[in-house]
This record gives C-alpha cells, sequence and structure tokens, in this order.
C-alpha cells in the first residue's frame, strides 16, 4: 500500500509540473513543454502525448502487450477508480505491469533492487486540459539508480522495446 501512496505521490507531481505555465504565448509553451519534459526525463520518466482519447489509448497499450509472444500482462490498475472507492476525484489514470523474465531476471541477478522497479509499467493518463499521456520509467535511468553494471546491451535492449511499445500505441491513435 506504501508503493502505490508513493505512486500516486510521484505520479501528482508529475502532473503539477505539467501544468505550471498554462498562461505563455504559444512559443513560450512549446519551450516550456520540452523544458518541462528533460526535467520529467532527468527524474527517471519518459512521457509522450497522444492523440486519442484515454479509452483509445488504453485498449492499444493493453492489445500490443497482449499480442506481444515474449510479454506477460501482470497487473492492470485503474487509479481514477480506486481514487473513488475511497470518494476521491481523480483524472482519468491506469498503470498496466507487464514483463519478459528473460530480460528483467539477468538485470535482478546483478543487482536484486531491481525489482523494486520490474516487472515494467506503462501509464496512461488524462491532465486537466484532457490531454492523454503515456509515461513509462526511463531504463537508462534505472541502470544509474539501482547501479547496474555490465547490462549496457540488456538495458538498451528494454529501452528499444519501451519505445516501440508506446511509440505503436501512439502510430494506433
Amino acid at each position: 500500500m506504501r508503493m502505490y501512496t508513493i505512486m500516486i505521490l510521484s505520479f501528482l507531481l508529475i502532473i503539477t509540473s505539467c501544468n505550471s505555465n498554462q498562461n505563455s504565448t504559444s512559443k513560450d509553451t512549446e519551450l516550456n513543454s520540452k523544458k518541462e519534459m528533460e526535467v520529467v526525463k532527468g527524474q527517471g520518466v519518459i512521457t509522450k502525448v497522444s492523440s486519442q482519447d484515454f479509452e483509445s489509448t488504453y485498449s492499444a497499450l493493453v492489445e500490443i502487450i497482449h499480442n506481444n509472444p515474449n510479454l506477460k500482462i501482470v497487473a492492470q490498475l485503474d487509479h481514477q477508480a480506486n481514487a473513488a472507492s475511497v470518494g476521491l476525484k481523480l483524472n482519468p489514470t491506469r498503470i498496466i505491469m507487464f514483463g519478459n523474465p528473460k530480460l528483467g531476471t539477468p538485470l535482478m541477478q546483478n543487482i536484486q533492487t531491481t525489482g523494486l522497479d520490474l516487472p515494467q509499467k506503462i501509464l496512461v493518463w488524462q491532465d486537466d486540459n484532457d490531454v492523454v499521456k503515456v509515461s513509462y520509467n526511463d531504463p537508462m535511468y534505472l541502470r544509474g539508480r539501482h547501479g547496474i553494471d555490465g547490462k549496457n546491451d540488456l538495458v538498451q535492449k528494454i529501452n528499444d522495446a519501451l519505445d516501440t511499445i508506446t511509440n505503436n500505441v501512439l502510430s494506433n491513435n
């Protein structure tokens, strides 16, 4: 439960940083967005914007992961529904956890604390401006966070896979 509380608090910090410059001119907004994305990426989170609605984006993500024989969906959480169950409101927010033990296990064999960030997770969320976004942990950041040594090719493979999955979700839009 504590882990989910930390995830929600981290998520709220990301939302706050993404909404901080709403009154800028369009050029300023573009520059500020790039800065915000750099800050978020620097914190180990990669975020991409979807051109479709929340349900279409999330459904595309589930389908892509489900149809990949190398991946297994471990869990799906609906944070909005969980918030509603205790009388709180939250914009649409779902996370899907999935993995490939052939890739994750060697990382945990190297440094077991990597298991804190595995299985992989992709968050689909809608901000206060109804913009749908897809976010995930940057594997390169996690390599440094956990001190993973000598597994650069494997971390790059995971990075490429997450980038491909999320790009395919967005291209389905």
